[in-house]
């Protein structure tokens, strides 16, 4: 089975590979990694933003690179809740007959953080600056940092896939 992931960071294609194995075990899959517009802004300030950008770049791979059997996108966001910022996720797994789709767990963002993002600064730029960092949205991002790698952004991302991934475990209970 082949997957078309909508990104070439390594952290959602690990993310992905990891899910599919959990969820599929006895299946044999291969992942292309491509670029593609998610149509929202570079940083996604809500929850609805974040998983249209999710859902947007899954369906322009799929639009762009039509043979596979799954389209995957995931869209990191912020949103402002009262005076504090969190940060998650969404994840958009399309197939020929299903969509599946899952939102990370939420964790809220140091002021410090949450202040250049108000500057108009990406997070994962956020997160170079204020911890010292370099190209951290590739590696363990800001729940890696700020839990000391106890969740890092792949298994931050993983679990989320494999929800995504339900609808292609139990097709008998999601059909359209």
């Amino acid at each position: 089975m082949k997957i078309i992931v909508a990104s070439k960071n390594p952290v959602k294609l690990n993310a992905t590979q990891k899910g599919f194995n959990r969820m599929f075990p006895e299946e044999e899959f291969t992942m292309e990694a491509v670029s593609v517009p998610s149509n929202v802004s570079d940083q996604p300030l809500s929850n609805e933003e974040t998983f249209q950008g999710a859902f947007n770049r899954a369906a322009n791979a799929r639009s762009i690179y039509p043979d596979a059997e799954y389209w995957v996108g995931i869209e990191g966001g912020i949103s402002r809740n009262t005076t504090d910022m969190e940060a998650f996720a969404w994840v958009v797994i399309i197939s020929t007959t299903l969509v599946g789709k899952a939102r990370t767990a939420t964790f809220f963002l140091p002021q410090q953080v949450s202040n250049l993002i108000d500057q108009g600064k990406e997070l994962g730029d956020a997160d170079d600056i204020v911890f010292g960092h370099s190209n951290s949205k590739q590696k363990n991002g800001a729940v890696g940092i700020l839990t000391d790698n106890c969740i890092d952004r792949t298994s931050y991302y993983t679990e989320a896939v494999i929800l995504a991934l339900i609808p292609f475990k139990n097709t008998n209970l999601y059909k359209k």
